[in-house]
């Protein structure tokens, strides 16, 4: 492999600012939690599908591995480079138009480089809404999240990033490009190569754009804090907001206390209208009638909830600015728990019905292997999705408590959440950080069909290896 000829060729293709060989790549080689450090052969920007193909193809001539990156944003390593210097890591951040807007088919077609934060704003000028919404939305890309399958907070009401996507256009592991930028809802002309693309992580091909879904924007949204006593009493918050609210409810968040009281210390300055409860709820309403009938449905809902002993206080949004606030709460969780120091995060779905019985369980079987631990349980209680993470016990250096008992806390949420029938991994993929989980815990058969798919689109072996599979 002559890498200096392959810099050569990219050097040529791409011009100086489409190719960074020097100077600080930290950005590009380090992960945002900082789990992952490696160091990439060089970093090359192309500016579009055309010339992503080309990279592609030289790196298919030359041998050379590709790392696909969008914004960076990911939770399990699956867009950093490895130590070795040798595989080039191909960033999609230039590739940003906004290609077309159908209001009439209420579908956009955009670059994998856009920030999602631009796809929401270009729908909203079109009175519009993209719901794909997230912690991240102000630096992740809507390659990134299609690749990974991104959820949100929004999955409750309109799905995951899959659902919202009607078509791709995607290079491929040989440098072809596959143009399937459909905006159609109907067409069933055989495999769809869609979803295949979605959620494999880089591995199979480069995602260069994306039609996605649009919807009305409602008309008014609604947003609240619930106290609950109980995991149970969350459940049936959330069982009388569906049946009060139907699909007006879009946000159901579950939040217990140590997560709210990590934010408080190190983030005093955001307001946290409700008193200290074992577990907090925010829902959400996005309502196509008016403010008024929001309003109303919420005054009821949450009547209901405090006569009915499912909550014990609430605290209703009553502008803009209050909404976001709440919200700011709910998302600064995970730079609360940055600011505590390294921890064992755990992205896992469940039926909802289970949740109460796995965190019991799971509470349980940690507290007693590893004494003193804090757990920061929070997440998406509407649609299943738990962020069960878990901290070190106060006076433990945190790289002391990864090293020590990391492979056993993970065990045990693992094993806790395959008898109830959950999984392992629900919004932030498998990347490299739980790809042996994946050969542990997936059905075989299941490996078995997925190593055939890689063998048949990537024969070299050279898109994103040893992430995912």
């Amino acid at each position: 492999m002559n890498t200096h000829t392959l810099l050569d060729a990219l050097r040529d293709l791409l011009g100086e600012a489409g190719l960074l060989e020097n100077g600080d790549l930290s950005a590009f080689e380090r992960d945002w939690r900082g789990r992952y450090a490696g160091r990439a052969l060089a970093v090359a920007r192309p500016a579009n599908t055309e010339q992503v193909a080309s990279v592609v193809k030289l790196c298919g001539q030359y041998g050379v591995a590709l790392v696909p990156q969008g914004g960076n944003t990911g939770l399990v390593g699956g867009s950093t480079p490895d130590e070795s210097g040798q595989q080039l890591l191909l960033s999609l951040g230039r590739m940003n138009r906004i290609r077309q807007i159908d209001a009439d088919n209420q579908t956009m077609t955009v670059d994998a480089g856009c920030i999602l934060q631009a796809v929401q704003a270009a729908a909203a000028e079109q009175h519009l809404l993209f719901p794909l919404s997230l912690a991240a939305e102000g630096s992740c890309t809507i390659g990134g999240n299609l690749a990974a399958n991104a959820g949100g907070t929004q999955v409750l009401r309109y799905g995951n990033a899959r659902e919202l996507c009607l078509g791709l256009e995607v290079v491929t592991a040989q440098g072809d490009v596959w143009d399937g930028l459909s905006g159609l809802r109907k067409d069933n002309t055989g495999y769809d190569l869609r979803d295949l693309f979605i959620g494999s992580e880089g591995t199979l091909g480069v995602i260069t754009a994306a039609t996605v879904k649009l919807y009305p924007q409602p008309l008014a949204q609604m947003t609240a804090l619930a106290a609950c006593a109980t995991l149970e009493d969350a459940l049936r918050l959330l069982a009388l907001a569906q049946q009060r609210a139907g699909s007006s409810l879009t946000g159901f968040e579950l939040m217990n206390a140590f997560s709210l009281s990590l934010v408080r210390q190190h983030f005093p300055q955001l307001q946290q209208p409700l008193a200290a409860s074992p577990w907090t709820v925010l829902l959400e309403l996005s309502d196509s009638e008016s403010e008024a009938h929001a309003r109303r449905i919420f005054e009821t809902l949450l009547e209901q909830a405090l006569e009915g002993g499912v909550i014990t206080d609430a605290a209703v949004a009553e502008s803009q600015s209050q909404s976001q606030g709440l919200w700011h709460l709910r998302e600064s969780i995970p730079l609360a728990q940055a600011q505590e120091g390294l921890n064992i995060k755990h992205d896992i779905a469940l039926p909802v019905s289970a949740i109460p019985a796995f965190v019991a369980a799971a509470d349980t079987a940690l507290a007693q292997a590893v004494p003193g631990i804090r757990l920061v349980n929070f997440g998406h209680l509407g649609d299943g999705n738990l962020h069960y993470n878990v901290q070190a016990p106060l006076g433990i250096a945190p790289q002391e408590f990864l090293a020590a008992h990391e492979a056993t806390i993970n065990r045990i949420v693992y094993d806790a959440v395959a008898v109830f029938g959950g999984s392992f991994s629900a919004e932030h993929g498998i990347g490299r950080l739980k790809r042996e989980e994946l050969t542990q815990r997936k059905h075989p058969v299941a490996l078995q069909m997925m190593r055939a798919i890689k063998k048949a689109l990537d024969p070299q072996g050279l898109m994103n290896p040893g992430r995912l599979l």
